[in-house]
């Protein structure tokens, strides 16, 4: 009969906490089940709808335009980086950016937000930080540029270009970031008319039933 010394039998017991706290971990950041309709979304993850509430309150952006931005930019998905470019058509090599998390926010942006806002601990892979940043970014925009934070497509071609790039018309050159902020907008559009059929029901957190 084989004995497991005290050290050992400790060990056995933190690799099984460690692989449950990695299981639930995976289950809390997993991408909502359909990330194209925005009451399934909040339906799927309880918390998301007061964190954007919050920032609507807060930024003067709305809901849908957030939504609409993280579609974009990572489906959703808490980890997202940009792929690796090959080297020598086979190795991975750098990363074009810094771009890291749900709002795919560069290292010295996201540096510039925590410093702004006093908010140190804020985590690019956290959703409430991410759409914060986003309607930090949209109120910047806003008085840099004088976009509206309710108007997704020039907030998207900001976004995408920085607040100096969208200012001298970088994008004017660049018929796919217009393309991609077109469908931003129409992503935005979609899940404010979602939302007007079911917001009802996050903020009074009982369930809606429309009338037929």
């Amino acid at each position: 009969m084989i004995r497991f010394l005290p050290w050992a039998h400790q060990m056995r017991h933190f690799i099984l906490a460690a692989v449950i706290i990695s299981l639930l971990a995976a289950c809390a950041t997993k991408p909502p089940d359909d990330i194209g309709n925005a009451c399934e979304i909040f339906r799927d993850k309880k918390g998301w709808y007061k964190a954007t509430r919050k920032v609507e309150k807060k930024w003067k952006m709305p809901i849908a335009v957030q939504l609409a931005i993280i579609h974009q930019e990572s489906s959703f998905k808490h980890d997202v980086r940009p792929a690796r470019k090959k080297f020598l058509f086979v190795f991975p090599g750098r990363r074009p950016s810094s771009a890291y998390g749900y709002a795919q926010a560069l290292d010295t942006t996201w540096d510039n937000y925590r410093k702004e806002t006093g908010r140190r601990g804020a985590d690019r892979d956290n959703f409430k930080d991410a759409v914060d940043f986003i309607g930090w970014y949209g109120d910047l925009t806003r008085r840099r540029a004088g976009v509206s934070p309710s108007d997704a497509y020039n907030q998207y071609l900001a976004y995408h270009e920085g607040q100096t790039g969208f200012i001298k018309g970088t994008y004017r050159k660049k018929p796919q970031v217009r393309r991609i902020a077109k469908a931003v907008a129409q992503n935005a559009a979609r899940y404010d008319a979602q939302l007007s059929r079911c917001e009802r029901e996050f903020r009074r957190g009982i369930p809606f039933i429309p009338f037929i």
